[in-house]
């Protein structure tokens, strides 16, 4: 258009404005904005408001509120944008301050107030504006019950949307997914049913990728896996994530070798090409079927096939799989050869190893590279120090309790309730000792 010499106009500008914003190119964003000035659109209501946006959005949020201050008449999309920039920045006091002198509010000034407390977990706030609200959509009960889920309080989540839908609002799709993660998170099964029944109803048996994984996702962290596998076969169109999904819910739930034909299935169909997820997956069910030599084969296919730099996951489920196979050499000798520094957990890992199969000294030396990381995590000194009881090494087992007591690090105490005279006790057990508390 400038090369054929044709003018913008300002119709032009909006455009080009709003695509710097969704592809957040916050340079060419400014050199569009200075074209505005320069062909003298800054004047135009629309054009202003659009490029406020940006600036709100992805840009410089000074120069958004240098355009609002200059602004004779600050419209309620002018004043929304400003807020949301705040908001998205977390500075949430200056947007409540923006949003409390807004003259006129509309439903999306107050959705972009509930929304900037919701993301930043300030449920509180965002649950008081949101019993203000003279009339809410479906995007306010999204944001509330998205920021439930967010910070954890899935039975709130669960709790709202009843509320959402005694007040006859309808859910859409992206209210199906965060009650999901809920269902997920809690383990309720139950009412994951009842939301894939609705969904079911709804969408007239067939799910989109993204609601299909969802659906996935949550019978086989709530353990039907038979549930999540019912969803996956009926899928039409599939990704990375669905298969992923089910690899790892079978590798979960008890089904390892169903997992690695599920992912050597995903190999041979060739459609979706498996990412760093997909590997600990079935490194996973690899380790929980003893599938030693598979496991090895598949961790070189990653690295040489498919080019993914293994990551401490990676190296955790090889270290697990082999511990769980007895082969602790074999896993202390990996761990030496790791690319990257190995963490507690990768040691914690191999310790628990050596405890289930007896081997002390393998679990000395894991417990030696521990203590480099961290003295006062009581679980390991328990585990080397159990290992020496199972064996009889009293010595050994002494002389790791010394070390306890030498760093002043304790073992939580543990309690049981025993009832002596139809009288509950609590009684304290610690390593040495044990109190007796009488139940008040």
């Amino acid at each position: 258009m400038a090369r054929s010499g044709a003018k913008p106009d300002n119709f032009t500008f909006p455009f080009l404005v709003k695509a710097c914003t969704r592809l957040q190119w916050r340079k060419m964003g400014s050199c569009v904005h200075g074209m505005v000035v320069r062909f003298g659109f800054g004047g135009n209501n629309f054009v202003r408001n659009t490029i406020l946006y940006f600036h709100a959005n992805c840009g410089d949020l000074g120069v958004a509120r240098s355009i609002f201050d200059n602004m004779v008449e600050k419209d309620v999309v002018a004043c929304s944008a400003l807020i949301a920039g705040y908001a998205r920045r977390g500075n949430l006091n200056v947007a409540r301050q923006l949003f409390v002198e807004m003259p006129v509010k509309d439903l999306v000034s107050w959705n972009v107030m509930i929304t900037g407390y919701a993301k930043r977990g300030k449920m509180g706030s965002a649950r008081e504006l949101f019993e203000q609200v003279p009339k809410r959509d479906v995007v306010t009960w999204n944001t509330m019950i998205a920021g439930y889920v967010n910070v954890g309080q899935n039975d709130q989540a669960l709790k709202l949307f009843e509320e959402m839908r005694n007040a006859g609002e309808h859910p859409d799709e992206v209210t199906m997914l965060s009650l999901l993660s809920a269902c997920s998170q809690l383990g309720d099964l139950e009412t994951g049913k009842s939301l894939h029944f609705s969904i079911f109803q709804v969408n007239k048996r067939e799910f989109g990728v993204l609601l299909g994984n969802a659906v996935i996702s949550m019978y086989a962290k709530c353990g039907s896996i038979k549930g999540a596998v019912e969803v996956f076969q009926g899928m039409k169109e599939k990704d990375v994530t669905s298969w992923n999904s089910v690899i790892g819910g079978l590798a979960r739930n008890g089904h390892a070798e169903e997992s690695i034909r599920l992912f050597e299935e995903m190999l041979r169909l060739g459609k979706i090409t498996p990412d760093e997820i997909t590997f600990v997956q079935v490194l996973i069910a690899c380790g929980h079927a003893g599938k030693v030599d598979k496991g090895r084969s598949y961790f070189d296919m990653m690295i040489n096939k498919y080019g993914i730099v293994p990551n401490m996951k990676h190296y955790g489920c090889i270290v697990d799989m082999l511990g769980r196979a007895g082969l602790l050499t074999e896993a202390f000798q990996f761990i030496d050869k790791m690319n990257v520094e190995p963490n507690g957990i990768i040691w914690r890992t191999l310790l628990g190893a050596c405890a289930l199969h007896g081997n002390i000294e393998i679990g000395k030396r894991a417990t030696e590279r521990l203590m480099k990381l961290r003295r006062d995590e009581s679980g390991d000194y328990v585990l080397l120090s159990n290992m020496y009881a199972a064996v009889g090494e009293w010595g050994g087992f002494e002389k790791v309790r010394q070390v306890m007591d030498d760093y002043g690090v304790w073992k939580e105490p543990g309690y049981s309730i025993v009832e002596p005279d139809n009288k509950a006790v609590i009684k304290l057990l610690s390593r040495s000792r044990s109190s007796h508390v009488p139940e008040s």
